[in-house]
C-alpha cells in the first residue's frame, strides 16, 4: 500500500511540474513575440532540469528549451547577456538536442556548443556528462 502512495505523490508532483512548464511555455512565446530570444532561453533554462524522473516532464521541458534555442540567431550576442550560471544546464540541453538527430536542431546545437565551449571550457562538458543525477 505504501508503494502505491509514493507513486501517487510522484504523479501529483509530475502534474504540478507539467503545469509550471505550460506556464513557462506561454511566457517564452510572449518573449519570442517581443523579439527577446535570450530572455526566452533564460526563462526556459530556469528551474531546469525538472526535479523528477518523469519522462513526460523532461520531454515537456525539452520542448520549451528547444523552442527558445531554435529562436537564437545571434549566438555571439546571446553569450554577452547569458549568465555563466546557465552554462552547465545549457550544455546538457545541447547534448539532448544533438541526440535527436534532427538536422536543424543539431546544426543549431553545434553552433551554440562551439561558442559555449570557447566561453565555459572543457569543464562545462565534463560536468554536464558526469552529472547523471540531474538529467534532462
Amino acid at each position: 500500500m505504501m508503494a502505491g502512495a509514493e507513486k501517487f505523490v510522484e504523479a501529483d508532483n509530475a502534474e504540478a511540474i507539467i503545469t509550471r512548464i505550460e506556464h513557462k511555455s506561454r511566457k517564452i512565446e510572449s518573449l519570442l513575440k517581443q523579439n527577446k530570444p535570450v530572455e526566452a532561453l533564460k526563462t526556459a533554462l530556469e528551474g531546469s532540469p525538472p526535479m523528477t524522473r518523469d519522462e513526460r516532464c523532461k520531454s515537456a521541458n525539452w520542448i520549451v528549451v528547444h523552442r527558445a534555442l531554435m529562436a537564437i540567431k545571434d549566438v555571439e550576442g546571446m553569450f554577452s547577456s547569458l549568465d555563466p550560471e546557465y552554462y552547465d544546464i545549457l550544455m546538457k540541453y545541447l547534448y539532448r538536442g544533438l541526440s535527436t538527430g534532427d538536422r536543424p536542431t543539431c546544426d543549431q546545437c553545434l553552433r551554440i556548443h562551439e561558442k559555449l565551449t570557447e566561453r565555459a571550457g572543457l569543464g562545462c562538458i565534463l560536468r554536464s556528462l558526469a552529472d547523471t543525477v540531474n538529467t534532462v
